[in-house]
C-alpha cells in the first residue's frame, strides 16, 4: 500500500487513545477502531506510521500489528488464544534438559533452574523437569494454574504474550517477562541457550542467524510492546 496520508498525530478517545492520519482515526485490518489503551502505546504506534516513506510496509510496523493482533485476533476470540498460549505449559523448553555434555547440562541448570523456580512460587505449581526429549506429563493442577494465569491477562497483554512465548519455546519464560521478572536479555539467551551452544562447538550458519535475528527483533518488539502497555 502507498503512503496516502500527510500528517500523523495522536489523540484521546472514549476507552483510550487514537492515532489519526490526516485527522482520521486508524482501523485495524477487521476494520476496528484502532484504540490503544496508553498514551505511550499510541505515540510509539504513530511514530511507526510517520516512519513510513512512500509504501507502507507492516514488517516494520511490530507495535502496529501487535495492537491490531489484540483487536482482530485476540478479544473475538479469547477463549481459543488462551488455549493456544497454555498449551505451551505441557511441553516448556525449561523442562528437558539435556544429559550430556556436562557443560551444556550446568548451563542449562544456571539458566533455566531460576525460572523455573520463580514460576513455581509465583503460580504455586510443580513443574516436572527431565532429561532427554521422551515427552513427561505435567500435573493436571500446574496445568490448570497456568492457564489461569495467561486467562487473566487483558487481550493486549495475550497479544504479547503468544509472541514471546511461541519464539521461546516456553510459556514460563513469556510469563516472566509479562511479569517484569526477567529482562528482555536474559529471557533471550535462556531461550537460545541450546541453539548458541552449538554455534559455539560446531561454527555459524549465515541462514541460521538471520533467521534467529530476525526473531530477536520480534521478540524485543513484545517486550517493547508491554512496557508501553505500562506507561
Amino acid at each position: 500500500m502507498k503512503r496516502f496520508y500527510q500528517s500523523v498525530t495522536t489523540a484521546p478517545a472514549e476507552g483510550g487513545h487514537h492515532v489519526l492520519l490526516d485527522g482520521r482515526p486508524v482501523r485495524t485490518p477487521a476494520k476496528a477502531l484502532l484504540v490503544l489503551p496508553t498514551p505511550a502505546l499510541a505515540a510509539a504506534l504513530a511514530d511507526e506510521w510517520q516512519a513510513q516513506a512512500t509504501d507502507i510496509v507492516p514488517a516494520a510496523m511490530p507495535l502496529t500489528r501487535h495492537a491490531n493482533t489484540a483487536l482482530d485476533r485476540v478479544a473475538p476470540q479469547r477463549d481459543v488464544v488462551v488455549a493456544e498460549i497454555a498449551r505451551y505449559g505441557e511441553s516448556d523448553l525449561l523442562c528437558y534438559r539435556a544429559d550430556w555434555p556436562a557443560e551444556l547440562v550446568a548451563r542449562q541448570a544456571s539458566a533455566w533452574d531460576p525460572l523455573i523456580a520463580w514460576a513455581q512460587a509465583r503460580y504455586d505449581l510443580t513443574l516436572a523437569v527431565t532429561s532427554g526429549i521422551v515427552h513427561v506429563a505435567q500435573p493436571a493442577e500446574t496445568l490448570a494454574r497456568l492457564t489461569q494465569a495467561v486467562a487473566a491477562l487483558d487481550d493486549w497483554r495475550l497479544a504479547a504474550l503468544h509472541t514471546l512465548t511461541t519464539l521461546s519455546g516456553s510459556l514460563v519464560i513469556g510469563l516472566a517477562l509479562v511479569d517484569g521478572a526477567v529482562e528482555a536479555d536474559g529471557a533471550w539467551a535462556a531461550s537460545q541457550l541450546d541453539e548458541l551452544y552449538q554455534v559455539e562447538h560446531w561454527g555459524e550458519d549465515a541462514l541460521a542467524t538471520k533467521a534467529r535475528d530476525h526473531r530477536r527483533t520480534e521478540f524485543d518488539a513484545a517486550v517493547r510492546f508491554l512496557a508501553l502497555l505500562a506507561d
